[in-house]
């Protein structure tokens, strides 16, 4: 929260820096407390908000009224914070004084409340975002690895198919070369036997 505040009051500083060359020069470039009462009385009469009317009262302890002008201009010392604050001298800490800073320069979102909601809401955002990031890689990578599974399978599956051609072939050319071969030694032995048996009879007579 403390790193919120500050970045609520460097945000209210540089908004201040655009602000006091715009309408409200005179009050806002050479600040004073008493340029800025005045300053913020001339705001509050211009249909403040409610959380603007909760501030002014948070700080000045009294309602806005414009019938009490005259009383009004008796707290000037509580502007002292913000005087110093827009000119560099001190770091408020009170988020009161703060907020009304934010006030007289039309910083939004205001009070601070609001804008620590939006600052957790985008940190929320960017957190669900590196989430969903993290996920589509997780997913992608799921996806690549299980592609290259099924590029591994096809191949091994191609590869197994070339060599159960290759066995197949193997095997039929064996069982049609085979029978021959035992066919044409079987017919030379025959003739052999043959030749022989005629040759013996021949020799007896």
């Amino acid at each position: 929260m403390n790193n919120t505040l500050e970045e609520y009051k460097k945000a209210i500083k540089i908004k201040y820096e655009i602000e006091k060359e715009g309408e409200y020069f005179d009050f806002l470039h050479h600040p004073s407390r008493g340029k800025l009462r005045d300053l913020c009385w001339l705001i509050f009469e211009d249909n403040p908000t409610q959380d603007d009317l909760k501030v002014f009262r948070n700080l000045l302890c009294v309602d806005f009224d414009y019938t009490q002008k005259n009383k009004f201009r008796n707290q000037k010392d509580k502007f002292r914070p913000i005087e110093t604050f827009f000119k560099g001298e001190t770091d408020p800490s009170n988020i009161d004084a703060i907020n009304l800073a934010a006030v007289i320069v039309d910083f939004q979102p205001r009070p601070f409340k609001k804008f620590n909601e939006k600052c957790r809401i985008e940190e929320a955002k960017q957190v669900k975002n590196v989430t969903a990031e993290i996920d589509s890689n997780g997913i992608e990578k799921n996806v690549l690895v299980k592609n290259e599974n099924e590029e591994s399978r096809e191949v091994s599956q191609k590869r197994n198919s070339v060599l159960n051609f290759k066995d197949l072939f193997s095997k039929t050319m064996v069982q049609k070369i085979y029978p021959r071969k035992i066919i044409t030694v079987a017919v030379g032995a025959v003739a052999l036997v043959s030749s022989a048996c005629l040759y013996l009879v021949q020799k007896k007579s």
